[in-house]
């Protein structure tokens, strides 16, 4: 049975005996940084000298190097992007990392590729929200709270849990639930998430909107139908509430009966093949010394792959077609 984490599975007074240390002031370091603040922990920054610094600096935290927050707290918050993680941690943070102390990471990516080494006698946690920073401190404020994905990969103490649950109170994300896996399962979801269906669905759009424009629709009209009104958006949050199905009732009786009665026109698509390969992929550590070794020369394939993308004529349309409309990006 997959566990779930509630308010009532913490000690939130746990969390005032720690000194915690947020690495990272980006968009979910500083929302769990001003999150576990609020909760009454006593919270540092650590950070490199840049404009996230300065920010902290200004939101009235005290701002440490990485490696002398390290040393000073009792938590660590690892709040960096994995591309950096794997050089920052042994150097920065390792060498501070005293026998009991605990580490939280937001991905599993590198403890489950073995980019990422902990010492042995520190606790080692997952707490990974499953919303932007944005939204784990605007959820919050409004106390309706925000789903996560926690673990314990390594008990030191025989507290980590306990110590896990606490910061996870802090952050308030035990008021919606946090859910409880594994290292590998958080890791393997969330990049065939990215992988699969992030590009299948991408893929889907493009084609139905290229689809309309060569019918000779206006661009105009066909952006805002599929995307630009925000539409999109609040269906796809009635879905999150309500259920794919039950979501139906939100639709008009045209609009249930045309996707019902033409959907199925859709079921020979194969994409469980793809799917799969990618899935395959990212289980059996492919993908990650794919991107390894990118990272060792320079990520010359990333920046060829982020240069043909920004050279796609959907693009340069939406910049005209935000213009017409009057709409900021």
């Amino acid at each position: 049975m997959t566990q779930i984490y509630r308010e009532v599975d913490s000690k939130p007074e746990l969390l005032k005996q720690l000194r915690v240390a947020v690495i990272g002031y980006g968009n979910q370091g500083r929302s769990q940084a001003l999150n576990l603040r609020d909760s009454g922990a006593n919270v540092v920054i650590g950070n490199i000298d840049d404009d996230y610094r300065e920010r902290a600096i200004e939101e009235g935290f005290t701002v440490l190097s990485i490696a002398e927050a390290v040393r000073q707290s009792d938590a660590i918050v690892m709040l960096l992007p994995d591309e950096v993680l794997s050089e920052v941690f042994p150097r920065d943070v390792v060498p501070g990392l005293t026998r009991g102390k605990l580490v939280s990471f937001a991905s599993g990516y590198g403890v489950t590729y073995g980019t990422i080494k902990p010492p042995a006698d520190v606790d080692v946690v997952l707490l990974a929200p499953r919303m932007i920073g944005k939204g784990v401190r605007d959820l919050y404020v409004s106390r309706e709270g925000f789903f996560s994905f926690v673990a314990v990969h390594q008990d030191a103490t025989g507290h980590a849990k306990e110590s896990m649950l606490a910061l996870a109170h802090g952050i308030g994300t035990l008021i919606k639930g946090a859910v409880e896996v594994t290292f590998r399962i958080e890791t393997e979801l969330d990049l065939f998430n990215e992988q699969a269906f992030g590009p299948a669905f991408g893929r889907v759009l493009l084609t139905a909107m290229d689809t309309l424009i060569k019918a000779g629709y206006p661009r105009e009209a066909v952006l805002l139908e599929f995307y630009m009104s925000g539409e999109l958006s609040y269906i796809m949050r009635d879905m999150a509430e309500h259920g794919l199905i039950k979501q139906l009732d939100c639709h008009s009786q045209t609009s249930q009966y045309g996707a019902l009665s033409r959907g199925i026109k859709f079921l020979g698509v194969n994409l469980g093949r793809p799917m799969r390969k990618i899935l395959d992929s990212i289980r059996c550590g492919k993908f990650a010394r794919e991107w390894s070794f990118e990272e060792r020369t320079g990520k010359l394939r990333y920046r060829f792959l982020r240069h043909m993308a920004k050279r796609q004529p959907i693009g340069s349309m939406e910049d005209s077609v935000r213009k017409k409309l009057g709409m900021v990006a």
